[in-house]
């Protein structure tokens, strides 16, 4: 068991999430019990996860999607009511950390996609002034084809990649970033890359990816952002000794 305030320090000591500028507040967002023994870990502070958590009698939920985003509504009604009702009736506890957990070079989710897919990592690019690079760059273990990179994603992430060709015959070097990282194909591209992985895709993807000459991959915003959060709570459990289970979620998305 471990006071909560010092498991909160401790994170956000380790994945450095002061330096970040964010959509959301990374951090403790909802106390709950101040001593933790049981931590559940989940993508995202859905209603299903929190209710895994209460079942399995924990005491701190940690995501990677928690709440308070920025430009949505301040008030804590409907949905979010519910669910931030359901953690204080249950004293659990809501951790949750966005941009840091991506980024962090070890924990984060671009390390652990990487170590997912079997790619070489050269390490994060700073893509953003004044925070720490969110888009890492390296290569494959062997150059692939096209298809066999779509094929390779599908199987390791369970879930169907979307490809769209915009380069060569040979994918050899890559640049990626989880989740809604799409924005950033036009930052990959300069780096010289045959291609670039992400979670999602929008409609003018598809033409900087063509016109930029660099193939594309959407392999989910849920698929490639589920290692991150299972990584940090191993290691939380470890360090202190703490009781963990990851909570996987059905998104398709």
């Amino acid at each position: 068991m471990i006071p909560l305030n010092e498991l909160v320090n401790y994170t956000d000591t380790l994945l450095d999430s002061s330096r970040y500028r964010d959509y959301c507040p990374n951090g403790l967002q909802v106390q709950g019990m101040p001593e933790v023994n049981r931590m559940v870990s989940a993508v995202t502070a859905s209603q299903d996860a929190i209710q895994t958590a209460i079942e399995r009698g924990a005491d701190l939920l940690l995501v990677h999607h928690g709440y308070f985003w920025e430009g949505e509504e301040p008030g804590i009604t409907g949905i979010k009511y519910r669910r931030i009702k359901m953690l204080m009736d249950n004293d659990i506890s809501l951790l949750a950390y966005h941009l840091p957990l991506d980024a962090h070079v070890e924990l984060g989710n671009n390390a652990q996609l990487a170590r997912v897919l079997g790619l070489q990592s050269e390490g994060a690019v700073q893509n953003e002034p004044d925070q720490p690079g969110l888009v890492f760059k390296g290569r494959l273990s062997a150059p692939m084809s096209p298809n066999e990179v779509s094929a390779h994603l599908s199987k390791s992430l369970g879930r169907k990649a979307l490809h769209i060709d915009g380069g060569g015959d040979i994918i050899e070097t890559l640049a990626w970033c989880t989740g809604a990282a799409q924005g950033y194909i036009e930052f990959a591209a300069a780096l010289g890359v045959d291609a670039y992985i992400s979670g999602e895709i929008s409609e003018q993807t598809v033409h900087a990816a063509r016109e930029l000459g660099i193939h594309y991959f959407a392999a989910g915003h849920y698929a490639t952002e589920c290692y991150g959060v299972q990584a940090l709570g191993e290691h939380l459990a470890e360090q202190f000794h703490l009781s963990h289970e990851f909570v996987p979620q059905d998104n398709p998305a």
